[in-house]
């Protein structure tokens, strides 16, 4: 509980003090210290400052500052455990209880990309994390529990960044989570072997005045280069313990979390806070914007003072919304304008140029004193290597042979487990058919629940192979090297290189396609890739083209096949060009792209990923679909009581009894003639039950919406039953062959190679008002059909997962242009078609 909960009378023990600098400073000397006993005498007649009561003196605090104060109080003391303790709340149980409760450490880790700082996570948690996807910006924040010496750690292994600076989502995502969340310590983990880039972060998180650790990560790797780091030294200059770790072995991972203990009990004698100097000018205007922001407490309580004038200094927008509402906004907007001009003025630089210049020097002065870099070329195993996986040459036939493998594995060796977990969903749903009564609740279980969730679980081998490629493809370094061979072919057409990637997995599914757009660090990437992706034909769409193609272009099957996934791809560049040009003109930010050093991913890490994602997979898509598939079900499965227009039940009967007698009339040794009978009867009960079948469909719900809806399709060559599928394809794209089993008599085991599906295909007539009599299907019809299927809506998954990716807004406008111009072109293809052939 925060010190400024507390109500009037109310008393509490303090278990943690927040802020920085000055304040925490100024409240830690006044007594508001671990342990001290802390009373609340009045509110003011405003409510705010509050009059506390502390050591025997009364102070007033506001209560901004306050609630940087946590304490425990006796109703919260009664919920902690102590040694099986049971009985009155007294003040030594209460300090005892506010020292337990003050053995809770948040922790942050902060790194770049490629620092082993997820790796470091997964062995200090052992992978026991949860992961939060954060309000306001669509970045994945991983937690753990872990406990050493009596302490218990929360770790937040917050997104892979650069710097501080408000550029990309993730940036600026960490910068707010450490200013809003206030982190009791934060690891940054560095990585040993790029120590100049990676401590230019550091020296944000100096300006920041927090508690910092450093991991220095990958000590071996600099140690194995020959090159010499005196890291104690480098900690005093800095004020900063260090401690070298090796994350994928585990090394050094213990002694971090005990400094850790240390820093967080202000008992490490290396911790001081030192200010980064960037020269007398700057320091100047440093000062004057520091002195003005510290004139308005609020901000104070927010952020270090200094922090914010460097940011101020930078031109950073989201540092000038902090001071926006501030009394004194118009002073510190004032005076940011004039000290930029001065310094921009006397340097000749831009002054986020000049601030990003001193740093370098700052880490390079450091360096020179306590870094001696080894007489052997650096990163020599990465260069040969680049000279074949770069190579002008060799570069795509590689980069293709990776992808081969990658979807064939996919494919190919996800289809054994994809059989067997369908054995096992068929399995269950036999069991609850022989157990459970008959009733809507059986068909419930077995065609809406089992039917739905099976449908998202027997594609999880395929999910997990193909995320075991992705991720050992980034621990490697490979994706950056993929992102750099494409970035030129895929820059002409407005994305960046790492598009390609989630572009080509979209040919399997859309869904891991639309999620593996996290690689790229721009959002307006993410989004325009996002927004192309459905083009790329999935693998559930492929059953509908073999049917199609295979009944109406059977001469042509490869080639119109071809064709249908060629017209994706070139609908996915015209559209990237036209939203690059539009969404997307003002929008577009610079990246620099980082290609790491080759390293071996351990088979543990690469796992961990693989599973994590998987995870995210069932967890998201899961619910989604079985809620969509119990729709359709139910649209289906209701009304219950139809007005058949004949009596089938009757028919059944009739014909058994009419093939019963005959059967009974044949002589006893001719079997021939009575195998010959069995099948015709079968044959004809099959074809009355299709026809209830159908007539039951086309009366229940789903096929009244059908027959509503496929007025606004006739002019693309669709009956109402066609329109039906569609209307179901929108669940998911597998429904779609066995929907049209059902509706044209077929039944609802029918796939994709059933010839008698065939032929009723080309058998079918429309029936109503509309065109009565005529064949639905013809070699245009079906074409436009196909062109339907690929290009509009996803499927419920996939705008689910554009939801939680980018926004609603976005998965709106998907839904809305992939169907809108999948009628335009269906219609533009049936109609000119008719009128030239």
């Amino acid at each position: 509980m925060k010190l400024s909960e507390l109500s009037d009378s109310q008393e509490g023990i303090i278990i943690k003090v927040q802020g920085h600098g000055a304040f925490r400073k100024r409240i830690t000397e006044m007594g508001f210290v671990k342990g001290k006993k802390v009373t609340v005498i009045k509110n003011a007649p405003l409510k705010d400052p509050v009059e506390y009561q502390i050591m025997g003196y009364e102070v007033s605090l506001r209560r901004s500052e306050a609630s940087l104060i946590e304490v425990i109080t006796k109703e919260e003391a009664k919920d902690i455990k102590i040694n099986g303790f049971e009985g009155t709340i007294s003040d030594d149980i209460l300090k005892t209880s506010a020292k337990e409760k003050g053995k809770k450490i948040h922790i942050a880790l902060v790194g770049n990309p490629n620092s082993g700082k997820t790796t470091l996570f997964n062995y200090a948690s052992g992978s026991k994390e949860h992961v939060g996807n954060y309000s306001g910006v669509t970045v994945d924040a991983k937690q753990a529990k872990v406990k050493q010496n009596g302490y218990h750690f929360n770790i937040t292994d917050l997104p892979g960044t650069y710097s501080l600076t408000a550029y990309s989502p993730e940036e600026l995502f960490v910068r707010k989570y450490i200013m809003n969340e206030k982190p009791d310590v934060v690891i940054n983990v560095v990585d040993a072997s790029n120590l100049e880039r990676n401590l230019y972060l550091t020296t944000q998180l100096i300006d920041m005045d927090i508690k910092v650790i450093i991991a220095l990560n990958m000590y071996d790797e600099l140690e194995k280069k020959g090159a010499v780091l005196n890291f104690k030294a480098l900690a005093k200059m800095l004020g900063i313990p260090i401690i070298p770790t090796i994350s994928p072995k585990g090394t050094g991972i213990k002694e971090l979390f005990n400094k850790v203990i240390n820093v967080y009990e202000d008992k490490d004698p290396i911790v001081r806070h030192i200010h980064v100097n960037y020269g007398k000018s700057v320091e100047r205007s440093i000062a004057k914007i520091q002195h003005e922001i510290k004139k308005d407490p609020k901000i104070c309580t927010k952020t270090s003072p200094r922090f914010l004038s460097i940011k101020l200094l930078e031109a950073d927008k989201s540092a000038r919304h902090l001071v926006q509402d501030s009394d004194r906004h118009f002073n510190i907007k004032n005076i940011v304008k004039d000290e930029i001009q001065k310094i921009e003025k006397e340097f000749g630089e831009v002054c986020e140029t000049v601030i990003t210049d001193s740093k370098y020097g700052f880490i390079d002065g450091a360096l020179k004193e306590t870094y001696k870099e080894s007489p052997i070329k650096r990163r020599r195993k990465t260069t040969i290597i680049d000279t074949f996986i770069t190579h002008k040459l060799f570069s795509f036939p590689i980069f293709f042979v990776f992808m081969f493998l990658t979807f064939y594995a996919t494919f190919n060796l996800g289809e054994y487990p994809m059989q067997w977990i369908d054995m096992g969903v068929n399995a269950f749903a036999g069991l609850i058919e022989q157990f459970m009564p008959e009733g809507p609740l059986k068909d419930l279980f077995i065609d809406g629940i089992i039917g739905g969730v099976g449908g998202v679980i027997v594609f999880l081998p395929n999910i997990l192979i193909l995320f075991f490629f992705i991720s050992f493809m980034e621990d490697t370094g490979y994706m950056a090297r993929a992102a750099f061979i494409m970035d030129k072919l895929m820059h002409k057409i407005g994305l960046h290189g790492k598009s390609f990637i989630p572009l080509i997995m979209g040919f399997g599914c859309n869904v891991p396609a639309l999620m593996a757009t996290r690689t790229l660090e721009n959002r307006n990437d993410r989004i325009l890739t996002m927004l192309i992706t459905p083009f790329m034909s999935c693998s559930a769409r492929l059953p509908i083209y073999i049917l199609i193609i295979g009944t109406f272009f059977p001469e042509h099957a490869t080639l119109v096949l071809f064709g249908i996934y060629t017209f994706g791809i070139a609908l996915a560049i015209f559209f990237a060009k036209i939203f690059k040009a539009s969404f997307f003109k003002s929008k577009d930010a610079p990246f620099v792209m980082e290609l790491p050093p080759y390293r071996l991913p351990t088979l543990k890490s690469t796992i961990i990923h693989m599973w994590h994602k998987g995870v995210q997979y069932l967890q998201k898509m899961g619910g989604v679909i079985l809620l969509a598939s119990i729709i359709i079900w139910a649209l289906g499965y209701f009304p219950r009581e139809i007005n058949f227009s004949k009596d089938y039940d009757k028919m059944i009967l009739e014909t058994n009894q009419d093939f019963d007698s005959r059967i009974n009339n044949i002589q006893q040794d001719n079997e021939n003639d009575t195998k010959q009978l069995l099948s015709e009867k079968e044959v004809e009960i099959k074809k009355i039950q299709n026809l209830k079948l159908e007539e039951k469909q086309q009366k229940s719900y789903i096929g009244q919406i059908g027959q509503f809806v496929a007025p606004a399709l006739h002019p693309l060559g669709f009956d109402w039953k066609m329109t039906v599928s569609i209307l179901t394809g929108i669940a998911a794209k597998e429904v779609v062959v066995s929907t049209m089993g059902v509706l044209y008599q077929e039944g609802e085991g029918a796939s994709e190679t059933s010839e008698g599906l065939r032929t009723k295909l080309k058998e079918q007539k429309f029936a109503g008002s509309y065109r009565t009599g005529e064949n639905v299907f013809s070699s245009l019809s079906a074409l436009s059909f196909l062109i339907f299927i690929l290009i509009y809506f996803p499927c419920i998954a996939v705008i689910v997962t554009i939801v939680k990716e980018a926004n609603w807004k976005w998965a709106a406008f998907v839904v809305f242009y992939t169907t809108g111009l999948a009628w335009l072109v269906s219609f533009i293809i049936y109609q000119t078609g008719n009128l030239i052939l």
